[in-house]
């Protein structure tokens, strides 16, 4: 029996993985630039990382009225485009897979970020939460609720970019619907109090996710975009749940069966959620078997753990979130089981190399 399955390979649909260690999305705000766009930094970054199974990018704005935070990339235009393109090229040279988590952060966002204007969500309720703008963090505001005119131009936003993302040289895309952003937003109860089609009932809160996976497969293969979601996610990003959210969850995963995706993106809890009655502690363990295709899951994994996640048939992938700050080469620590560095949580959003692409691989390259 093999005791590192996670060097093992994986197939995602015509692609093939040299191991089953994922690079999770992570913003890391050094798109410091007047257009958002991608550095000769960003592709140093990912290169460095390139023997990862597959690097999933850091959330990437599908609009200009999709951003909440500063110094994060988009993929709505060709300047963003070009600059993804270095990414994608640099990751290649090195024989990685790279796909791009595509996001909308609707309420989770600030009027600074839109010329004064409110952000957009399902409905106008504030999240309670905070903004990191250009002049620091600042409290979020009550959202403007969407026109079913604005729901069809995001579904249209995340089309393009899904397009973008193809002419950049992406190997897929993940859509994110996750961690209290605008899709999990319409997912929820709590956030999205809407009478019309895109309210109400379960199906009516999910419709936009599907709406948008059927746009996609309008530009791309339907087997290179993946879904990232957080069912137990509570009391952070503004997200509350309530006794729908797993059966919510547990229709759109079942759902999600239907297509022949990449992947589903699955996260364990963040905090402690076992006093509330209606979440799920183990999210791998439910949803393994209602979920049919390959599942990735993430939330504070080790070698260890991973590996028995993967031996334990509970997942086909592992992502690793900061571990790969500070661990470039975190495939061959992991094959020759060798210490982890530690990460500089106060670099993880400054400008600049520092924090970024100056942690050393083993056998210490020159690092510039």
């Amino acid at each position: 029996m093999n005791i590192n399955p996670l060097l093992e390979k994986l197939s995602l649909g015509e692609i093939e993985l040299n191991n089953r260690v994922v690079m999770a999305p992570m913003t890391r705000s050094r798109a410091d630039n007047s257009e958002n766009t991608p550095t000769d930094l960003h592709a140093k970054y990912y290169r460095q990382r390139a023997s990862a199974g597959l690097i999933i990018t850091e959330g990437s704005q599908i609009s200009k009225k999709a951003v909440g935070y500063i110094n994060t990339p988009g993929i709505y235009s060709q300047a963003q485009i070009d600059g993804w393109k270095k990414v994608t090229e640099a990751v290649h040279e090195k024989g990685g897979k790279v796909f791009i988590q595509i996001w909308h952060v609707g309420r989770i966002s600030h009027p600074d970020f839109h010329n004064g204007e409110l952000p957009l969500a399902p409905s106008a309720i504030n999240p309670q939460s905070k903004s990191f703008t250009p002049k620091g963090f600042k409290e979020t505001v009550t959202p403007k609720e969407m026109s079913l005119e604005e729901i069809h131009q995001t579904i249209q936003d995340f089309k393009m970019a899904g397009k973008n993302a193809m002419e950049a040289g992406f190997d897929g895309i993940e859509i994110h619907a996750s961690n209290g952003y605008l899709l999990h937003q319409f997912s929820s109860r709590t956030s999205n109090v809407r009478t019309d089609g895109y309210g109400g009932s379960i199906e009516n809160r999910a419709r936009i996710l599907f709406e948008i996976i059927d746009a996609l497969k309008g530009v791309m293969p339907e087997n290179k975009i993946g879904v990232r979601l957080n069912p137990s996610l509570h009391g952070i990003f503004g997200m509350t749940m309530d006794e729908e959210s797993i059966p919510t969850f547990d229709y759109i995963i079942e759902k999600l069966n239907e297509y022949n995706l990449a992947y589903l993106h699955l996260s364990e809890p963040f905090s402690d959620v076992s006093e509330l009655p209606y979440a799920v502690t183990e999210i791998a363990k439910r949803y393994r078997s209602m979920y049919k295709g390959i599942l990735i899951i993430n939330g504070d994994f080790d070698q260890e753990k991973g590996n028995r996640f993967i031996l334990e048939g509970l997942a086909d992938a592992v992502a690793f979130g900061k571990p790969y700050v500070s661990n470039p080469d975190l495939v061959e620590r992991f094959s020759q089981d060798t210490p982890l560095q530690d990460w500089d949580q106060r670099t993880f959003y400054t400008p600049g190399k520092k924090g970024y692409t100056d942690y050393p691989k083993l056998k210490s390259e020159k690092v510039k």
